[in-house]
């Protein structure tokens, strides 16, 4: 089983500069794209038809069709995303659009365009250290992915019980 992460972001370049921003991740995580809902619901389905857990999903506002925010209130209640970290990284999202995401989505962070690259992965870092665990996964296999800190505490209160 694998952590999985989810890039939902229509523009190309942009998608492009995400996975080359977290492409440290790739070697310890599942990291997907998708340019739009449809495809991304398709990613998910072969996620979980793998075996593999959704962990965390990076997805923009404005899409063609279903809408970034509209998507991850979808998730909320998609049993393969139970748990699912979830930002909006947009530079378009209005306060209207953001106060539903948080409150209908469960929205966890909101990342404006343009990003700086170390931010993001701090992100990615936390968010995943987060899944991990609230889901009490043994994070040892994706150590390097994680906040060590916070990783390691978890280790060290599996001791204790």
């Amino acid at each position: 089983m694998k952590l999985a992460l989810l890039i939902l972001e229509d523009e190309s370049p942009v998608r492009e500069a995400i996975e080359r921003d977290l492409a440290t991740f790739a070697r310890l995580i599942r990291v997907e794209s998708a340019e739009d809902v449809p495809t991304a619901l398709e990613v998910i389905d072969e996620i979980a038809a793998d075996g593999d857990r959704l962990a965390l999903v990076l997805a923009d506002h404005r899409l063609p069709g279903i809408s970034g925010i509209d998507f991850l209130i979808m998730l909320k209640s998609d049993p393969r995303a139970i748990g699912t970290r979830k930002a909006l990284v947009t530079g378009q999202a209005d306060q209207d659009d953001t106060i539903r995401a948080i409150n209908e989505a469960g929205l966890d962070r909101y990342v404006s365009k343009p990003w700086a690259p170390e931010n993001l992965r701090a992100l990615v870092r936390m968010l995943l250290t987060d899944y991990v665990i609230d889901n009490r996964l043994d994070p040892l296999p994706i150590l390097p992915a994680l906040d060590a800190g916070r990783a390691l505490a978890l280790l060290h209160d599996y001791g204790d019980q």
